[in-house]
């Protein structure tokens, strides 16, 4: 029997109310509406034509929602093939003309993100979702995501958001960047990091 397509729509803004296809559970996990939510209440007129960086970005359920609320780039990295197929189709149905996908190892992608915006002299807000550490073949993604936001550098990045697991506790600095807040919804918390402080 066929798994019934689970659809999420776009919360507000310009493509508010298109529907986005959600990839099965199995393959990723979708950001809960309620963080969605406190996100974009957070960063809502920060993102204005900006530069979005959705990392481990499953349906693009983030980055779609920032493009429709006015940011001008999405970068989304994902290495799974069935969320890659969802996350184009979602991609179609708002401007593709303002999304890039980079498929394959988002730990190796990075790289090619960070010589992009050097390049451009531009800097971006990086959404970092990654499986949460309890998944089989996961136990070190924590680790490797400490390491990738290390190796930003600072002029590139205008702030840092990790959605992770509740009981793991993130250091007050990582490389160049410090907590500048964190939020708690049960099992997912959202923590920013950034050089300077939120508005």
């Amino acid at each position: 029997m066929k798994s019934k397509t689970i659809i999420k729509k776009i919360v507000a803004g310009k493509f508010k109310g298109k529907s986005l296809k959600l990839p099965s559970k199995e393959t990723t996990r979708s950001s809960k509406n309620i963080v969605l939510e406190s996100f974009f209440n957070t960063l809502q007129f920060e993102i204005i034509d900006a530069n979005f960086v959705e990392v481990f970005s499953g349906s693009g359920s983030i980055g779609l929602e920032a493009l429709s609320r006015g940011a001008k780039k999405i970068i989304f990295m994902e290495k799974d093939r069935d969320a890659l197929r969802v996350l184009r189709e979602n991609i179609s149905v708002t401007d593709p003309s303002s999304c890039e996908v980079l498929s394959g190892d988002s730990f190796v992608n990075i790289k090619s993100v960070i010589a992009q915006l050097k390049r451009d002299q531009e800097d971006a807000y990086f959404y970092i979702d990654p499986p949460f550490s309890i998944r089989e073949g996961m136990e070190d993604i924590y680790e490797q995501m400490i390491a990738m936001i290390r190796s930003l550098p600072q002029e590139i990045v205008k702030r840092i958001i990790i959605e992770h697991m509740s009981g793991l506790e993130l250091a007050d600095t990582i490389g160049e960047f410090s907590k500048l807040k964190s939020k708690k919804f049960g099992n997912t918390t959202l923590t920013y990091y950034g050089v300077d402080e939120l508005e």
